[in-house]
């Protein structure tokens, strides 16, 4: 054999052992994590209550770990089905593989009733579930990582006190090379994280902003499903589901937009229109013009935090981007 072919075999071989090497390296591979916080949440009255303001009206945690309605506005959740498990996303909703939003009820089969408080702190904020693997990001643990620790810990108080519900949610299944990406994801809470002062409305807005997904889905997407964090809260993320077809709207300052044509009352009154449906009073949704926008959850925000999140935005770069937000709907309706 010439020295040309032994030194490409012995080429081949070392890159065949490199390849194996990573694949067993990827396969194996953990996410960064700390071990679950020591921690036990005190079920007080005030507790339970800020959570459930936080898990049902800012953010939304219902709004994805429950059934839907979707034939009203709004996709409203299903009464009785609260926590026991959402909707399934598919390649046909855009996600690379299936992912549902598991079970966050107290049940011990199927929910979270075996979870530690310090393990659903984790879970919410650092994308770590209980056995150490990693949440995928349609989870916005990436926007709960902000979330301070009275907060996180109001919310672990609220999901103790929900009914136990028996519903065993479908795991995930992610193609490659996102199953691998996933576990670079999760990153460690560092410290303490207080809540904004209450003195500071634009400090104040920013953060319930981004609990409350305004940024999260209000942000366009590349075509592998990424945000283009330098068009933030400019809208043109393209939604499509049981609810049909929304593309999410430009809420920076501009002249052209909601935001930038509208006072902070009228900002503030726009959601509390809502303020009076329920699962049962949502109309029917007309045809191509229904939302998972959660009209019905922010509704129950205060005037004081909605009109905070108001502060915020008027103080984000305006961008001239014009949106349709009901692309399918009828003409006279746009």
């Amino acid at each position: 054999m010439s020295q040309l072919k032994v030194l490409l075999l012995i080429v081949l071989l070392v890159a065949l052992v490199a390849a194996a090497g990573a694949a067993i390296f990827l396969g194996v591979k953990q996410p960064n994590m700390r071990p679950a916080p020591e921690l036990r949440v005190e079920l007080t009255a005030e507790n339970v209550e800020r959570g459930r303001y936080l898990a049902q009206n800012v953010s939304d945690c219902l709004g994805c770990h429950s059934d839907h309605h979707a034939d009203r506005f709004g996709f409203p959740v299903k009464p009785g089905t609260e926590g026991a498990g959402g909707y399934v996303f598919s390649k046909g909703e855009g996600v690379p593989g299936r992912v549902a939003a598991q079970n966050i009820t107290p049940d011990k089969g199927t929910g979270i009733g075996d979870w530690s408080d310090g393990e659903i702190v984790r879970a919410i904020r650092e994308g770590v579930r209980r056995d150490g693997s990693p949440l995928f990001p349609m989870m916005p643990y990436p926007d709960y990582h902000s979330m301070s620790d009275d907060d996180v810990k109001a919310i672990v108080a609220y999901l103790r006190t929900l009914p136990a519900r028996q519903n065993k949610a479908p795991l995930r299944e992610l193609d490659f090379p996102v199953n691998v990406l996933v576990k670079f994801m999760p990153k460690p809470v560092d410290g303490v994280i207080p809540s904004p002062p209450a003195a500071d409305p634009v400090a104040r807005g920013r953060y319930l902003a981004t609990i409350a997904g305004c940024r999260n889905c209000h942000t366009p997407r590349d075509g592998k499903g990424r945000p283009l964090m330098d068009q933030a809260f400019s809208g043109g993320w393209e939604m499509v589901g049981p609810w049909g077809r929304v593309v999410t709207a430009n809420i920076t300052p501009h002249a052209s937009t909601f935001v930038g044509q509208r006072s902070r009352e009228q900002f503030i009154a726009r959601f509390k229109a809502y303020a009076g449906f329920t699962a049962d009073s949502a109309p029917p949704a007309q045809p191509g013009m229904n939302t998972v926008m959660p009209w019905l959850a922010f509704a129950g925000m205060t005037d004081e935090d909605l009109g905070a999140i108001y502060d915020y935005l008027r103080t984000l770069p305006a961008v001239d981007k014009r949106i349709v937000t009901f692309p399918d709907a009828a003409p006279a309706s746009k």
